[in-house]
């Protein structure tokens, strides 16, 4: 794609944001008094001309807000799994894990584990045990995989980043994409997501102190609209995450289980299946 297409693209994405904002989410989600998304919005949109390296990553960032869910796969340490994550307008994440048929649906604020034989024995026939965070908090069951999950997590933190370089030109499955790279301290990574609930943010702090992790290098992979197709984040002695993306913006869906088939857990959230 040429600089003036690329630069056409970018306007395209604005007027996109501006026809969209009032639509819906184009598959069902969670009920209406769900919680608005913990996405951030871009405090300023970026010029359609300006293709340096933080430029572009402005662009994504718009881009990405526009599409507000994806289909993914992920490998976060040595978990692999499939799925599906809506951030915007209100967090929906499902996932689907390989050799079982467990499964996690996050619905705002409630979860379900299960969708399996071996739940169904262990509540006398229901398939689902269903989770909410205790003590009435409005908070996001598996917050922490949501956010690692979260392109726009990565891209706020990348914005926020010194000097992004722009690695090359590559090639993605069939896809030809441009590939840049930002580093920057956790403490940075931390204090740029602002969108978060202060819970989240020290949980965030927590887990990357507990893994001795200073320093974060976040390679992100962009396709020809400037949309995130491909986010790799890795840090001295901590996480070495990829996650990819496909589907944006399209008619994706998530149900909650019947409720006939499912069972009030009871209990405090199960640790993930990694």
């Amino acid at each position: 794609m040429t600089a003036g297409q690329r630069s056409a693209a970018a306007a395209m994405a604005v007027l996109l944001l501006t026809g969209v904002a009032g639509c819906g989410s184009g598959g069902p989600g969670p009920g209406p008094s769900a919680t608005p998304s913990a996405s951030p919005v871009p405090t300023g949109l970026p010029s359609p001309t300006d293709r340096s390296p933080h430029g572009v990553l402005l662009s994504a960032q718009l881009a990405m807000s526009g599409a507000r869910r994806a289909e993914f796969a992920y490998r976060l340490g040595g978990e692999q799994a499939t799925g599906m994550l809506f951030w915007a307008p209100k967090t929906v994440l499902k996932v689907k894990y390989p050799d079982t048929a467990e499964q996690l649906i996050v619905l705002d604020t409630t979860a379900y584990r299960g969708g399996d034989q071996g739940t169904a024995e262990r509540t006398g026939g229901r398939h689902w045990e269903k989770y909410t965070v205790p003590g009435g908090q409005r908070e996001i069951p598996y917050a922490g995989l949501v956010d690692r999950l979260n392109p726009m997590v990565a891209l706020t933190a990348a914005i926020a980043a010194d000097g992004p370089q722009l690695v090359g030109e590559e090639e993605l499955g069939e896809v030809t994409v441009q590939h840049y790279r930002v580093k920057l301290g956790a403490d940075r990574y931390v204090a740029a997501q602002t969108q978060l609930t202060a819970t989240r943010q020290q949980a965030l702090q927590g887990a990357l102190a507990a893994a001795g992790v200073r320093q974060l290098t976040l390679d992100l992979w962009l396709n020809d609209k400037d949309q995130l197709v491909q986010l790799r984040r890795s840090g001295d002695g901590g996480p070495d995450d990829t996650v990819t993306y496909k589907g944006l913006g399209g008619a994706l869906s998530v149900q909650a289980p019947a409720e006939s088939d499912t069972v009030d857990a009871g209990r405090s959230l199960p640790p993930l299946a990694s």
